[in-house]
């Protein structure tokens, strides 16, 4: 590809380089080739702009290479170099394929061009879009339907009577839609089940990391919302909502009825409480867990979590804590001297 073509399709524009200039391939900054396109976002990382093999460079406003790489001037150079990757690095092709080994039920709904492996299971009244792939040993329950161009990958489970929509990736040992946790003490104080008859949807371009789980409510249901990421090992508890383009990773758990509002970002191991509302834009930073309501656009941190830049301050102040109580200590010495010496005084 030209490097006049990726600046056209990546939003950049040239500096320093030759429009004609064949780019061949997209790679961080230590693993780039000649011929290759790489990008620079943290200003961390700009003395391997010295170093690098790379041809031409994704540089915000400001940032200056060295001589002899092409520089392509962009807003997000992130986001651009990402584009590139997804040019020189496309989605393989594949042909429509049922194994022989699959196992689908006669009453399921197949579309075009669906692939299907090898001990895939597809239940009763399912639905499948066209084009999607269905990987081996994955399961389809009775009911569900998945919409064109989804991927199930292998080991994944979807539980009845789930909805996932278009270009949805669930990817190796996800279970969506198991039951919610929700039990009733009896009388004799043990533990009654209460039925999860509700559902999971799971609207377009979603994406579900390995090992994910996602309960179905006990009614109504459990809905992830358009554009959202998931990442692996999160659980999700029974009838949650998560907003468009939230970004859940990994190891963060959302008790019961938690809501997730738009583009929230929860970092690792976040916690949230349930019957919760999380508002939109708003940040749990890693390992941080909150029992109370998240205002829009807040950054919180910490166990229990609050304002980040509190946290910030409290933490510094904790790291400092022993050499508080030797100046505490020694004040109060100070201080018990100072007292002597006035009584002394006043007698």
């Amino acid at each position: 590809m030209k490097l006049s073509d990726l600046a056209r399709v990546t939003g950049a524009r040239i500096e320093g380089g030759a429009p004609d200039a064949e780019i061949s391939g997209a790679a961080g900054l230590d693993d780039a080739a000649p011929g290759h396109v790489t990008f620079l976002a943290n200003p961390r990382y700009t003395p391997r702009l010295q170093t690098t093999r790379a041809a031409a460079v994704f540089l915000a406003e400001g940032v200056e290479a060295r001589p002899g790489i092409a520089i392509l001037r962009a807003a997000d150079p992130y986001l651009a170099y990402t584009r590139a990757l997804r040019l020189f690095y496309p989605e393989p092709d594949f042909k429509p394929f049922i194994h022989p080994a699959a196992v689908i039920d006669p009453t399921a709904r197949i579309g075009e061009g669906v692939w299907v492996g090898a001990c895939a299971v597809i239940g009763r009244a399912a639905e499948i879009g066209a084009g999607v792939r269905i990987h081996p040993n994955a399961t389809v329950y009775d009911a569900v339907s998945i919409g064109e161009g989804s991927v199930i990958h292998a080991g994944a489970a979807i539980r009845e009577g789930s909805m996932l929509g278009a270009r949805v990736i669930v990817h190796n040992n996800a279970v969506v839609g198991a039951d919610g946790f929700g039990y009733a003490k009896d009388e004799q104080k043990r533990w009654l089940k209460i039925p999860q008859t509700g559902r999971v949807v799971i609207e377009d371009d979603v994406e579900i990391g390995a090992g994910t789980t996602i309960d179905r409510a006990s009614v109504g249901e459990t809905r992830i919302a358009r554009g959202a990421k998931i990442d692996n090992m999160v659980q999700i508890g029974h009838s949650c909502t998560i907003g468009e383009d939230a970004l859940l990773c990994a190891q963060v758990g959302l008790a019961g009825s938690s809501h997730i509002g738009r583009r929230v970002i929860l970092a690792g191991q976040a916690g949230v409480a349930g019957h919760l509302q999380i508002g939109d834009d708003a940040v749990l930073t890693a390992k941080s867990a909150t029992s109370h309501n998240v205002p829009p656009g807040k950054v919180i941190s910490g166990i229990p979590a609050f304002d980040n830049r509190e946290w910030l301050r409290s933490t510094a102040a904790f790291r400092r804590l022993g050499e508080m109580q030797r100046t505490i200590r020694a004040l109060e010495q100070r201080l018990a001297a100072l007292e002597m010496e006035r009584s002394g005084n006043a007698s």
